[in-house]
């Protein structure tokens, strides 16, 4: 018998009013923070957009300067979305129209949003990986750089071969060239205890200049050009478009979309993954368990530096199809906002891929539609990774109440791990 009412034996007390219940706290704090997140920092964006137009400065202090301002934050972003999610009415007339001009150019700013997120997606991944095993990869450009100069020396060296061969060798060249790279700083780390930021951060600059020097040479340059520009990859090696050869969408994003399905089976079905999880939340306990620190931060680096590699072949097999100075453009330094704005979670770095991949591919019309300089879309990405870094500002700013919460989990250790 037990002293308990009969009425109450087996049941929850009742959660705490103004609190969401345990179970579901996670899930929607984890949507809820980056949501507000992109608000706050468009709302902000706004703000700049107002004080840097010309018209609205000139009408300050008047009965227009209100409509002056709702009008350029509207026709911005305006731009922005369409520039980068296209017209629904546009897409509505062409898909009805069936005229198939109409169809590209309704569906062009989808394309250019998946085109600039496939490669986001896997450096966003690289660095995702890293952090779960406690490590901070900074590495990812130089890693996807050293994936796309494998990767493009196969796809332009190797001739005469079908597609079904060629194309994914240049594929494996790709991930093979970033796990060679990342791999270094993993066993630097596991033999000398050499901290992966500074070794990563050395290797991005190696990688860039080594690209630099490559398209200096006979091997890489073109033989036409005194410019600095690669061979072009042989047709059998190139990526395929997935709409025709009128819009630049290819089937890199499907290997994205399933490296993202990979990484979050290795971390959440496999015992490895538990074990990699293990590393980053308390390598001495892990360390006590029977586990090989070491090794697992080789492997982790290999694997980030794989995939980063990955989303250098994308680039040059799917949309250059040669290779130039810098031709990445910032895609490995923005891979660290992305899993931070993603949780390290292979489902948030997709949508966070997206996210940036749409602000990236609409600031152009942005531009071109408003006048509104493109570099408001670098100071966005910033408020939105400064928000995320920050939730208890937010949370403030909202006035959010959660529960305090022990045992967390840990993406990354501090510089004294």
């Amino acid at each position: 018998m037990t002293d308990e009412p009969e009425d109450r034996v087996g049941t929850e007390p009742p959660p705490e009013k103004g609190f969401i219940p345990s179970g579901e706290q996670g899930i929607w704090r984890s949507l809820l923070i980056p949501f507000l997140a992109f608000v706050t920092a468009l709302t902000i964006g706004a703000i700049i957009i107002i004080v840097s137009d010309p018209d609205v400065l000139d009408a300050f202090g008047s009965a227009r300067f209100f409509t002056e301002a709702g009008r350029a934050v509207a026709d911005a972003y305006r731009g922005l979305f369409t520039g980068s999610l296209g017209s629904p009415i546009r897409i509505f007339d062409a898909v009805r129209s069936g005229d198939a001009d109409l169809l590209v150019g309704a569906f062009r700013p989808i394309s250019e949003t998946v085109v600039q997120a496939t490669p986001l997606i896997f450096a966003g991944l690289a660095v995702a990986i890293g952090f779960r095993a406690g490590l901070f990869n900074i590495g990812a450009e130089g890693q996807l750089n050293a994936g796309a100069i494998t990767a493009a020396f196969v796809g332009f060296a190797i001739e005469g071969l079908p597609i079904a061969v060629h194309l994914p060798l240049a594929v494996i060249a790709g991930f093979v060239g970033g796990a060679v790279w990342g791999a270094i700083p993993g066993i630097l780390k596991a033999r000398t205890g050499a901290h992966e930021v500074i070794v990563t951060i050395m290797m991005n600059f190696i990688a860039l200049r080594t690209l630099d020097y490559l398209l200096r040479g006979a091997v890489f340059q073109r033989p036409d050009r005194p410019d600095p520009i690669s061979k072009m990859v042989e047709p059998s090696a190139e990526l395929p478009g997935l709409l025709g050869s009128r819009l630049r969408i290819h089937a890199g994003i499907i290997l994205a979309l399933l490296a993202a399905y990979g990484v979050w089976w290795l971390l959440f079905r496999t015992t490895k993954g538990f074990e990699l999880r293990t590393v980053g939340s308390n390598p001495d306990a892990a360390r006590y368990a029977g586990m090989s620190v070491g090794r697992t931060y080789v492997v982790v680096m290999a694997l980030a530096g794989g995939l980063a590699g990955l989303g250098g072949a994308g680039q040059v097999l799917g949309v250059t199809k040669f290779l130039t100075p810098g031709f990445a453009s910032g895609i490995g330094f923005e891979a660290i906002a992305l899993a931070l704005l993603g949780r390290a979670h292979p489902a948030g770095v997709v949508g966070a891929a997206f996210l940036f991949g749409m602000l990236r591919a609409g600031s152009t019309q942005m531009q071109a539609l408003t006048a509104t300089p493109v570099d408001i879309i670098v100071v966005i990405q910033a408020l939105i990774i400064a928000f995320i870094a920050a939730p208890a500002l937010v949370r403030g700013l909202y006035r959010i109440r959660v529960k305090r919460e022990l045992g967390g989990e840990i993406f990354t250790k501090g510089w004294s791990g």
